[in-house]
């Protein structure tokens, strides 16, 4: 496993200051962010260009583009709003092999119309889960013609608010091309720890086989999130069993803000130099 963070926790719009800072925080890996280039998370157009000086700054600070993000609302309850996320989906997807990566990162969304991160009742509804699989299937197409893969993460405000949501779009859907962001602190809000562990410990089981990149953040004891290795989550059990399951992709940090980012790294080594086997 390498230790990566969101690009964006850096401020910039240059990817080689970015990248420069995301190095100088002892980290090896990213998930980039449009916006770390001065344009919108989903542009309009991206230039050859502005998809090469990524690509550049990825080769001299010696940090990889772990993915790709590409959020937007995917059930939002406008189907305007959803069809003009995979057009943009389509601009970025070209862009994102210039860079040096084949994943891009989506959001399952939500039926708030305003916050794709927040719940909503109607996202358990069949007719939420109707949009999702049209417009997984639009994004298909995008990833197909690019050769890209998906990665979506569950998390529980969203539509896919488990692993085993998660499996079920798998295998409705049936493409491969569908992977998974894996966060654990997604899993739960308030859970004792036995419980939290057997949480994390299933959903790794069951969504295992498309685990691509994984996440680093944490939940305080209220059930908020937090910096990673600054809340209850087990990190120790987490980093096994993310190695029980065979993961060995990037494990990237987020929900932090730059002056946290060295802390966060040197955590995140010593969790991961414990648990390396003798």
């Amino acid at each position: 496993m390498q230790i990566g963070i969101f690009a964006k926790t850096f401020p910039g719009a240059d990817p080689s200051e970015v990248l420069k800072a995301v190095a100088g925080a002892g980290f090896a890996a990213t998930q980039y962010n449009m916006a770390c280039s001065g344009l919108p998370s989903l542009p309009d157009a991206i230039d050859s260009g502005t998809a090469e000086a990524v690509r550049s700054a990825a080769v001299s600070s010696g940090v990889a583009i772990a993915a790709l993000s590409g959020t937007f609302n995917i059930i939002h309850p406008d189907p305007a709003i959803r069809a003009d996320g995979i057009r943009r989906l389509g601009v970025l997807a070209p862009a994102a092999r210039i860079m040096g990566t084949r994943l891009v990162t989506l959001c399952t969304g939500s039926r708030d119309p305003d916050d794709q991160w927040r719940a909503h009742p109607d996202n358990d509804t069949p007719e939420a889960w109707r949009d999702l699989l049209a417009s997984m299937e639009a994004a298909l197409v995008v990833a197909d013609a690019h050769d890209i893969d998906l990665g979506i993460e569950p998390e529980l405000a969203n539509v896919v608010s488990s692993a085993d949501r998660a499996r079920r779009l798998i295998d409705e859907i049936g493409s491969e091309r569908i992977k998974i962001v894996f966060d654990a602190a997604n899993l739960f809000e308030r859970a004792a720890p036995a419980e939290q562990r057997d949480t994390v410990s299933r959903a790794l089981d069951r969504l295992a086989d498309r685990i691509v990149i994984a996440h680093a953040k944490d939940r305080n004891a209220a059930g908020g999130f937090a910096v990673a290795g600054q809340g209850v989550l087990d990190y120790r059990h987490y980093v096994s069993e993310l190695r029980r399951v065979g993961f060995d992709g990037a494990l990237i940090a987020h929900g932090l803000v730059a002056g946290d980012a060295p802390g966060v790294a040197a955590f995140l080594d010593q969790t991961l130099e414990a648990g390396e086997p003798q």
